[in-house]
Parts: C-alpha cells; structure tokens; sequence
C-alpha cells in the first residue's frame, strides 16, 4: 500500500475545498491558526506535538470506533501478530496506567507455558520495576525480549491472588502461526481452526487441507469462534478456497472511496465438500468476511452465535514521524449486500463505551442464550444468492443453527482455581513426574484419548492446592465444574505430550458448537 505523508494529507484536504471556498475561511486553516497561536503566544512552554497528537486523537474520537491515531513506537508493534516471528517471551500486551497488562500469552509460547494469564499485570523484570516508573514502551520490549535460551524472572499481580507471583520464563523464537488446530474428526470429517488472519494463513490453511484430504477428508469443519480478524487479502484468499470464479466474496464501499469487488478465482482446493462454519460473538473482521461469503452463496452452514460485527475498512495512513492514522474510508458488504458493521452512537469516550458494552449488552439481554432474545427489522432482511433463503442484515452475521453459550460449566471455584493458576501448575508437576510413564504407556494420541483419565488422586492433589490458597470449597460447584476440570487438565497434557491440535481435539468434546457442527454433517441436517 502506497505511503501517504503528512503533506499529501493536507493536500488532499486542501483540495476538497477548493470548490469556490478561499483559503482564509477553510476548517483547515483555522486549525492551523489555532496551533500557530498556542505555540508561540501561550503564557507556558507548550509541546507542539504532544498538542497536534491531541487534536488529531480528539479529532477521530468524533468518527466511529475504529478509527485511531498510533504513535510511532506503538506502529513498530502493532503488527507484530499478523507478520513473521520474533525472540521473547511470548505475549500480547498493552501498557495501562503505567503497567503492563497481559492480553494473550502467545499459544505454545514459553509464558503460557509457565502459567502466566490473560490478565496478569507484570510488574517487574529480573527485579527492575516496570510498572508506576513511566517506562517507555520501547524500554520495556527491550527488557523481555532477548536471544532464544536466554532466562528472564517476571514478577505478576494476579486479579483475585493476594501475594505477588514469580515465573521464571525462558525466551524461545515466538512462531506466530494463524492455525491453532487441524485434525481428523472422524473417518470423514475433517477440522480446522484459525485464530487469526495474517501473513501465512493462506499457506496455513492450504497445507492442513491438504493434509486432511490425504488422510480421506470429504466434510470440513471451519472453526472461527474467537477469531477477531485481521489482513484484508487473507480472508479473501481463504473464503476463495470455497467459491466458484467471479462469486464475489465481499466489497467495499465509502463515501468518498467508489465500490470495490473482491471474487473467488475459482481455483480453491475444497469448493466441493460440505462445509459447516464456526462462529461466536467474538469472531469478527476478517471471520465475518468469509461466514458472510459462503452463507450468502449457500456454500456452508453456519454454527454458534452472532459475530461481533466489526465491518469498517481503515486506510493506515503514515505519518513523517513514523506514527500512523487509522482512517475508516469505507464499509464492508457481503454478497447479498448485507453491512457487516453493528450500529454505533455517540462520539467520544461514550461512544467507545458503549461500543465495549455491546457484548455485555447482549448477555444480559439474554441473546447469547436465546436466539428469540434476537430481533431484527423487516428493513434488514435478505436473500441468499443461490437458494434465496432469509438472513439478515445490520450488523454481525447470523448463524443458520444457534448453540447458546453455556454458562453452568464454570463455578466461582473453577474461576478461582484458574485465577490462581492452580490447574496450569498442577499440570506441570504431573507432566515432570509421570512424563516417562505417560510416554511409554501412550504410543500415539488415539491411545492417549481413548483410555487417559484425570484420577481421583490428581483431583485430590487439585483440591489441596485450592486450600493451600484459601479457596473456600464447596462440594455442590466442584461437582458441577468436575468435567470440564477434567477436561482441561487432560487437554494441557495433550498438548505438553503432542501439540496444539491434541490440545483443541480432546476440549471440542465439550465445545457445544462443534458438537452441532458434528451433528449436522453425521444426521443428514446439512441445508443444502
């Protein structure tokens, strides 16, 4: 994508008044006016760009929610999960209040693998404070990251744990892969999950197919619930695995940016088998490109809850001093011309508020339970392009079966053992003193999956370690959270043992959605 200055940007601005308006009287030069005068007649020492940062952030704030303004230090960063590989310890972060807060542990990376959380603020590096000192960014990178073998002590607060937590994180090479799963469902039935769109996802997707498809695949399940979007080009790339040539996929269309169309080529590897999509409230962007692609051209069915419905395009327009614009200059469609994007008000802080609550909004009206809870106006109604079935419009896609999310599996107790990191470190410690034992009693996963079970002993072992962190037991929630804690605790061992895809195949046995998904392709309840 072709770079477009500062200079550029005011010439573009300057041209969209010149229709008749003179200069002297254009927003623009009253903007520059104002600046002009801050700076050189304000009765204080002013930073001029700290003040140009403010009116261009307070500026996008009036917009929609997507669009945003990057430093230049935050720019390098920023991509960092869509693109390549890196040496460090292996989170997703983001600096709040002076600290640093744990999105994501990078899946299979060296601090998911000690226990570190979604969550964890980290306050410390081999005993150097980094949170409440005003550290840049950039210092704080250069503390975690390092060569591959190299050693780092983190000190974490865990929201929920009183005392201070210590893991000692040995740096690895962070591979960034868009696949977290692929395997054979059954004889037929093949899976495949991705977290996100970037850079090799395509090559991702290709060789797991191929893979299947050697190993006798006819059906295919897409697993997108979770995944929140990403490159354009990917989900274009993936949804044309699918179609037919010159089905469209998606377009784009703005104000000022003219409709633009993106179709299949027709030369996708799985365009014949049955094909059933998984999709939840978080799946979003680039996931809502390739449900709304094949739902709309009767291709696949769609199992889960309704996306998120994030359907803005921005334009990354760079900045002399490296920072970065966001611009939203358009909307994404589906094929039936369905507007991918959900309703959002306002401006300002309450408009981003009320865009974060959005989610809430939904649980506690009830729709993450109940499809009924689900309404939309007859305005928003459309038609499939081959069958001419009724979807709807207005943000999100809809999927064709609903599967509620599932609350009465977690208990107060099985949060507070996970907040505590009591299930990850319990795991460990079986893993290092039964490793050989486990190796040589379980050939391959089908072994393991087949006859492994969590004992009482190892429950028992859980159960203390809850007291030991003053976990107040109660016997009606451990009964209730008893099979999906086992569940758990033999999936980390999977993974330890094989890979992420164990890990996925043995927690899909109490994933509802891929169970439907499962139901509709083994009962004959496939739509099309």
């Amino acid at each position: 994508m072709k770079k477009i200055n500062l200079l550029l940007l005011f010439a573009l601005l300057y041209t969209a008044q010149a229709a008749g308006q003179k200069l002297n009287d254009s927003p623009l030069r009253k903007l520059q006016m104002a600046e002009f005068a801050i700076s050189r007649l304000y009765v204080d020492t002013v930073n001029e760009n700290r003040l140009v940062e403010n009116a261009i952030v307070g500026m996008l704030e009036h917009l929609d929610p997507h669009s945003t303004y990057n430093n230049a230090e935050e720019v390098k960063k920023m991509n960092e999960p869509l693109q390549g590989n890196f040496e460090g310890i292996g989170i997703q972060f983001q600096m709040i209040e002076d600290t640093l807060l744990v999105i994501q542990p990078v899946s299979g990376g060296p601090s998911e693998k000690v226990g570190i959380l979604a969550g964890d603020r980290i306050t410390a590096v081999n005993d150097s404070a980094i949170a409440g000192v005003k550290m840049s960014t950039e210092d704080i990178m250069k503390r975690l990251r390092g060569p591959k073998g190299s050693r780092v002590n983190l000190t974490v607060v865990r929201r929920g744990v009183s005392d201070l937590l210590h893991f000692d994180v040995t740096r690895d090479k962070i591979p960034l892969y868009s696949l977290d799963a692929s395997y054979m469902a059954d004889k037929h039935i093949g899976y495949i999950r991705i977290n996100r769109f970037g850079a090799t996802t395509a090559e991702e997707f290709s060789k797991a197919l191929k893979d299947l498809q050697q190993q006798g695949m006819k059906d295919l399940i897409l697993d997108l619930q979770g995944n929140g979007g990403g490159y354009l080009n990917a989900a274009i790339d993936l949804a044309n695995e699918f179609l037919g040539q010159k089905e469209l996929i998606v377009y784009t269309e703005g104000r000022a940016s003219r409709r633009a169309e993106f179709a299949a080529k027709g030369n996708g590897a799985f365009r014949q088998g049955r094909l059933v999509v998984l999709v939840d409230e978080y799946s979003a962007s680039a996931s809502e490109i390739v449900t709304g692609a094949i739902q709309d051209w009767d291709r696949g069915v769609v199992v889960g809850r309704r996306t998120f419905g994030k359907g803005l395009v921005q334009r990354p327009i760079d900045l002399p001093d490296g920072s970065m614009i966001r611009l939203t200059i358009a909307r994404y469609y589906t094929p039936s011309g369905r507007c991918i994007q959900k309703p959002y008000n306002g401006k300002g802080e309450d408009m981003q508020e009320a865009y974060a609550k959005d989610l809430l909004d939904r649980f506690n009206h009830g729709e993450l339970m109940h499809a009924d809870s689900i309404h939309f106006p007859d305005s928003l109604k459309y038609r499939t392009l081959r069958l001419g079935r009724t979807v709807y419009g207005g943000g999100g896609i809809m999927p064709d079966f609903f599967v509620p999310i599932d609350t009465t599996l977690y208990t107060d107790w099985h949060r507070q053992l996970v907040a505590k990191g009591i299930i990850i470190k319990a795991t460990t410690g079986y893993i290092e003193k039964h490793r050989a034992e486990l190796k040589k009693d379980y050939k391959d996963f089908k072994t393991f999956n087949d006859k492994f079970q969590i004992d009482d002993a190892f429950m028992a072992d859980i159960r203390s370690a809850a007291d030991k962190e003053k976990i107040m037991f109660d016997e009606a929630q451990y009964e209730r959270a008893l099979p999906l804690i086992r569940t758990q605790l033999k999936a980390l061992i999977a993974r330890d043992l094989w890979d992420m895809s164990e890990y996925y195949q043995v927690m899909n046995a109490t994933n509802e959605s891929v169970q439907q998904a499962l139901k509709v392709l083994r009962e004959d309840k496939y739509l099309f």
